[in-house]
């Protein structure tokens, strides 16, 4: 199968699921001059009923197809960019400074940052006056009271690893169910089409290990529930046995790097990478010795792809960078 470039992915199956989206009905605004329609005119259209939404914060009335969003975490940024609406703003984890680059510049240029995930600044979230605020308990439970006096505000329990079914709370709430549901469809059918690729190349069963430096987090390990080790699994891609496991991530000291082996290694850096310990651990012997590091199989990869896209469009350019370092 041959590589997809991230600007072809993008265009190609952002194409195909907007286009399942065109039934949705734009939202008017709410008064027309009358002087400003002709005699016989038709009337304006009429407006999109709300919406309510089963969150995890509890049932949510929403407007119908809302157009000012503002998403406080990396996941909703994924899924409004998916699904065609650019958010009025948006928060980004403390470390990071920039909007991911797996979107082109021109999809993210207008969006204001509101501070950091977790820590998002209200008043100028409420100065950009939001018809629909998403996020996650995780993120932002102990402030939802607050953040409802602003606006509706539709929550997940968490990230990473349940992403499908968040997509769709999202996709609900931003009445673009049609889209999420194309998107779902050429994802599935991507995941399908690399598995083949691999399995024919002779690569499927190498198995492939996740870290990331995290600064103020130490060494991390990724097991199969998190939004990475997901899009592996659809891949039918193995894990290494330390983290053929259960869970989201977990810590590991420097003497115990060998969890981190595997037949293909790919690491990430999030914030400083003298402050989160990659310098160090990269230089170390414990990390030499390291078999897909002694074989050169050992990449560094984008963090905010493959650890913060989480949503179909970071999935599906996690499928294609998998493929190509796989060499299949």
């Amino acid at each position: 199968m041959p590589r997809i470039s991230r600007r072809t992915l993008l265009t190609g199956l952002g194409g195909a699921a907007l286009a399942a989206a065109t039934g949705c009905t734009a939202r008017q605004p709410s008064a027309v001059a009358s002087d400003s329609l002709d005699a016989g005119a038709s009337p304006p259209p009429a407006a999109v009923p709300s919406v309510t939404v089963n969150a995890a914060n509890g049932p949510v009335v929403v407007p119908g197809a809302p157009m000012r969003v503002v998403v406080l975490d990396t996941d909703v940024l994924d899924s409004a960019l998916t699904l065609g609406i650019t958010p009025v703003g948006a928060a980004l984890p403390a470390r990071d400074t920039s909007y991911p680059e797996y979107w082109p510049a021109t999809r993210t240029a207008g969006i204001r940052l509101v501070g950091p995930a977790g820590a998002p600044d209200l008043p100028t979230v409420r100065a950009l006056r939001p018809d629909l605020i998403l996020s996650n308990q995780t993120r932002d439970g102990d402030r939802y009271e607050q953040l409802r006096e602003i606006a509706p505000t539709v929550l997940t329990q968490t990230t990473g690893a349940p992403w499908k079914a968040n997509v769709q709370l999202h996709a609900q709430a931003l009445s673009r169910e049609a889209a999420a549901a194309a998107f779902a469809g050429a994802y599935q059918r991507h995941a399908g089409q690399v598995a083949q690729a691999l399995s024919a190349a002779k690569v499927s069963g190498r198995k492939v290990s996740l870290v990331r430096f995290v600064e103020g987090g130490g060494i991390r390990v990724y097991g199969r529930q998190s939004f990475p080790g997901t899009v592996l699994t659809d891949a039918q891609v193995g894990r290494p046995d330390a983290q053929n496991v259960d869970q989201s991530d977990f810590e590991v000291p420097p003497d115990q790097l060998a969890k981190a082996d595997g037949d293909l290694l790919l690491y990430a850096t999030y914030g400083d990478p003298e402050l989160s310990g990659a310098n160090a651990t990269l230089a170390s012997p414990g990390w030499q010795a390291l078999g897909a590091v002694k074989g050169h199989r050992a990449f560094p990869v984008d963090d905010q792809l493959w650890f913060q896209g989480i949503g179909y469009t970071g999935a599906n350019y996690l499928l294609d960078e998998l493929q190509r370092f796989l060499g299949a």
